[in-house]
C-alpha cells in the first residue's frame, strides 16, 4: 500500500496543481490502469487512442434523451478521462514520451468535446426553448458554438498555461511544459527543412497555440522576460519567485475548475435530467466569470511583481 502511495505521488505533476477529485478518485484509478497496462506492455499512445473512441462514444450517447443512453454517456466519458489520466501517469512513471503521444494527447480532449457539443446541438434542435413555444432549431448550434469556441476553448488553454507557469516556478523547466511560440516556430522551421510532415503540422499548430496564450497574458510576458533577464545576469530572485508562487497558488483551484471535472459534472447532471441547455449556459455564465477573475488576478500579480523587480534595481 505504501508503495502504491509513493508511485501515486510520483505520478502527480505537483500537489499545487492537482484537483481534490483527481487526487482521491481519478489519479488512483488511473494509476491502477497504468500499472496493469504497463505490465501487459501496452504503450501510453494506445491508451490515448482508446480515450478518443470512448469520448466519441460519450458524445453519441448524449444525443439521445432516454436515461439509459445518458448513463452510458456518463460512463464512457468517465472512462475516457481515466484513460487520459492513465496515459499521462504512465508516461511520467516509465518515461515513454513520444511526439505522437504529445499530438494525440493534445487533441484527444478536443475531439471528445467537439462530439459532445455537436450531439447536444442535434439533441436540442427539436426541443423547445425554456419558457417558450419556440424550438431551438439552429439556435442550438449558435449556443453550442459560443459555449465551446468562445468559452470552453480559451478557458482550457489559459488554465493549462497558468498551471505550466506555476510548475516552472515550483519545479523548474524540466518539470514544466512552459513553451514559447518563437521556440516552437523555430522547431517547425527545422522540421520543414527536413521534410518531416507530421512534426511540421504539430509544431506549426503548437506554435499558434502558444502564441494565443501569450497574446492574452501581456503582463506575464513582461514580467517573465524581465525575470529571465535578471536570472541570466546572476541576480538572486528567490524572494520574487516565492511571492509569485504565493500569489499563483490560490489561482490553481480555478485552473482545475476550468478544465474537466466541474464542466463534466454539470454536463452529466444536465443530460441526465434532460435539460442539456443548462450545460452551455453554465459554461457561458459561471465558467466564463471564473475565467475572467482568474485571468485578471494573474495579470495583476505579474504587474505588481514587475514593478517590485524594477524598483529593486
Amino acid at each position: 500500500m505504501s508503495k502504491f502511495k509513493e508511485l501515486l505521488q510520483q505520478s502527480f505533476k505537483s500537489n499545487d496543481t492537482e484537483e481534490w477529485l483527481d487526487v482521491h478518485f481519478t489519479r488512483p484509478i488511473g494509476l491502477v490502469f497504468a500499472l496493469l497496462w504497463n505490465k501487459l506492455g501496452i504503450h501510453p499512445n494506445v491508451i490515448t487512442v482508446l480515450s478518443i473512441f470512448l469520448g466519441i462514444g460519450a458524445g453519441y450517447m448524449f444525443y439521445f434523451r432516454d436515461l439509459t443512453h445518458n448513463i452510458m454517456g456518463v460512463l464512457f466519458l468517465m472512462f475516457a478521462n481515466f484513460c487520459d489520466s492513465t496515459d499521462g501517469q504512465m508516461a511520467r512513471l516509465t518515461g515513454k514520451k513520444t511526439l505522437i503521444g504529445r499530438i494525440l494527447d493534445g487533441f484527444s480532449g478536443d475531439i471528445w468535446f467537439i462530439c459532445i457539443y455537436a450531439a447536444l446541438a442535434f439533441r436540442l434542435m427539436d426541443q423547445y426553448i425554456p419558457f417558450t413555444d419556440t424550438k431551438w432549431g439552429m439556435w442550438a448550434w449558435l449556443l453550442m458554438a459560443v459555449a465551446g469556441i468562445l468559452c470552453h476553448s480559451p478557458q482550457s488553454s489559459l488554465s493549462d498555461y497558468y498551471r505550466q507557469i506555476h510548475l516552472f516556478f515550483l519545479k523548474g523547466k524540466e518539470n514544466s511544459e512552459l513553451d514559447n511560440s518563437q521556440q516552437q516556430h523555430a522547431i517547425y522551421e527545422e522540421e520543414k527543412k527536413k521534410g518531416n510532415l507530421i512534426p511540421q503540422l504539430f509544431y506549426y499548430n503548437y506554435a499558434k497555440y502558444c502564441r494565443s496564450q501569450e497574446r492574452r497574458t501581456p503582463q506575464f510576458q513582461s514580467f517573465f522576460k524581465e525575470y529571465q533577464t535578471k536570472v541570466r545576469q546572476g541576480i538572486n530572485l528567490d524572494a520574487i519567485k516565492t511571492k509569485f508562487l504565493d500569489g499563483s497558488r490560490p489561482l490553481m483551484p480555478f485552473t482545475n475548475i476550468l478544465t474537466f471535472n466541474t464542466r463534466a459534472i454539470c454536463l452529466y447532471i444536465s443530460c441526465l435530467i434532460d435539460k442539456p441547455w443548462i450545460y452551455p449556459l453554465f459554461e457561458i455564465t459561471v465558467m466564463y466569470t471564473l475565467y475572467i477573475y482568474m485571468h485578471r488576478q494573474h495579470e495583476k500579480l505579474c504587474h505588481s511583481l514587475s514593478k517590485e523587480m524594477s524598483s529593486d534595481t
